[in-house]
């Protein structure tokens, strides 16, 4: 018999008897603890944890189990989410002219290794609508001119905010979205927002930013998968990785070595989020692998 299940996140002031109170709950209200991780951050004295759980007792159903956790949420002053486990959240791509991070995603998604569902993909460029219709994925064109006014920007994401709520995204991933967004729309999408760039930021900033670091000799090259905030690439980091390089490569091949870290990055830092596994700490995060 298949019982449904439930991933809860919270974060809280940390104090005693947590792990107690909660698995205690869902105890009394007929559930079965499948897995479980917390941490206990020394630093902000917050509390974090992430419970996968199934609720056996058909009696106690989804509305009862919420409003009785938020009594007890309330005394333990917990912050949380309630997940039902076998639902696919809700993620919008969004690309400019870049796409290997947005078919690496793609194939992903289509292969079942990445539980979610894509009703759209957005760009500011056409170049990617043959691509998307191969997955049968509506293509969303919302041009945006070099130069623009700031009207016609805002009015651009008027549009991108329309398709977010009426598609109830749940997560919009940046995959070498060329464009800064707005300060209204990162605070339209705190928390639900994924962006991903090269690591060489700052060292390496504007065009060509591979064949800098060829110039310069690096001999690490890397990507960083981030939240997207209104300070740019600066928002609490998901994950990061790294490639060794040396100066028998050039540009090209340092070019090549890095799309593919950053498709590696950027899809295990949507797959931490889409799998509830990503909690915020101030301006880090916790990361329930």
């Amino acid at each position: 018999m298949m019982h449904p299940e439930y991933i809860l996140t919270l974060s809280c002031p940390d104090q005693r008897g947590i792990v107690h109170r909660v698995s205690g709950f869902l105890a009394e209200h007929g559930c079965n603890i499948i897995d479980s991780a917390q941490f206990g951050d020394q630093e902000t004295c917050r509390f974090f944890m992430r419970v996968h759980f199934a609720a056996e007792d058909a009696a106690v159903g989804d509305a009862a189990l919420r409003a009785d956790f938020t009594e007890l949420a309330d005394t333990l002053r917990l912050e949380w989410h309630l997940h039902d486990a076998h639902r696919k959240p809700r993620v919008l791509l969004m690309v400019s002219k870049i796409g290997h991070c947005l078919n690496d995603l793609l194939f992903r998604y289509k292969s079942g290794l990445l539980p979610v569902e894509i009703p759209a993909i957005v760009s500011n460029h056409m170049d990617f609508y043959q691509l998307a219709a191969s997955y049968n994925i509506p293509f969303h064109h919302l041009p945006l001119a070099a130069g623009a006014p700031e009207s016609a920007k805002l009015a651009q994401e008027a549009r991108i905010v329309d398709l977010v709520d009426s598609h109830n995204i749940d997560l919009v991933v940046l995959a070498r979205y060329m464009q800064i967004l707005s300060p209204s729309l990162c605070t339209h999408l705190k928390g639900r927002a994924i962006n991903i760039h090269h690591s060489f930021l700052p060292s390496f900033k504007g065009a060509r930013p591979y064949a800098q670091a060829h110039q310069r000799g690096v001999k690490l090259i890397g990507a960083t998968a981030h939240f997207v905030t209104g300070d740019l690439d600066e928002g609490p980091i998901i994950e990061q990785d790294v490639e060794r390089v040396d100066h028998s490569m050039d540009a090209e091949t340092l070019s090549a070595i890095g799309r593919d870290v950053e498709c590696v990055v950027l899809a295990r830092a949507v797959k931490w989020f889409v799998e509830h596994r990503v909690l915020q700490n101030e301006h880090r995060t916790v990361i329930f692998k």
